[in-house]
């Protein structure tokens, strides 16, 4: 596939305040149901997949299926890691499935099917020093090193609706980095700035 078929899209990111503040109703009209009956209403998702391109390698996975009935897909969770390597000490560590999942849940709060744009993934020891004395802000221990954090955007969405999304779903960290055009989603600790 080639990379010109990644291109932004002229559609917007479908979440706007009115299908938020629906999506927030329906979520708790569900609170009000006992829970046998909320059970039903929840459609039970048979498996999880994620479309990637890497803006530095040109790199991309498309509907990589990485959860089937309950459980993470070795093979595809080997394939996403290798595409969230250090590209520039191509090093590859396993990324978090708790990240990915934390992706899917951002891509369908958000209605989009867009492959996420990835600017850092995995990042290795000797990048995230290097990063640092650059002075770019990046953290001592950056969980992007343990393969817990990942910078994003997904094309047709705006940055700031990215980042409020993210924040809402309360599932980890979230950075905003309008100059640098990302959003930073980790799996540490609920925070952002």
């Amino acid at each position: 596939m080639q990379s010109s078929e990644f291109q932004e899209q002229s559609s917007l990111c479908p979440l706007n305040r009115r299908t938020f503040i629906k999506g927030q109703l329906i979520a708790l009209a569900a609170l009000a149901l006992p829970a046998p009956a909320l059970a039903l209403a929840r459609p039970s998702a048979r498996e999880r997949s994620l479309s990637f391109y890497n803006t530095h390698t040109g790199e991309n996975l498309k509907n990589a299926v990485y959860w089937v009935n309950g459980g993470y897909v070795e093979e595809t969770l080997e394939d996403i890691s290798f595409l969230l390597r250090d590209f520039r000490q191509n090093e590859t560590a396993p990324i978090d499935p708790a990240l990915l999942d934390q992706i899917f849940a951002l891509r369908k709060t958000l209605g989009v099917k867009n492959p996420v744009h990835i600017i850092s993934g995995y990042r290795s020891p000797l990048t995230n020093q290097m990063l640092r004395e650059q002075g770019r802000g990046v953290a001592r221990r950056s969980l992007h090193m343990d393969g817990r954090a990942v910078d994003l955007r997904i094309p047709g969405c705006d940055l700031r609706t990215v980042q409020r999304a993210a924040i809402r779903m309360q599932r980890g960290g979230v950075g905003y980095y309008p100059r640098s055009n990302f959003v930073h989603l980790d799996t540490g600790a609920v925070r952002s700035w």
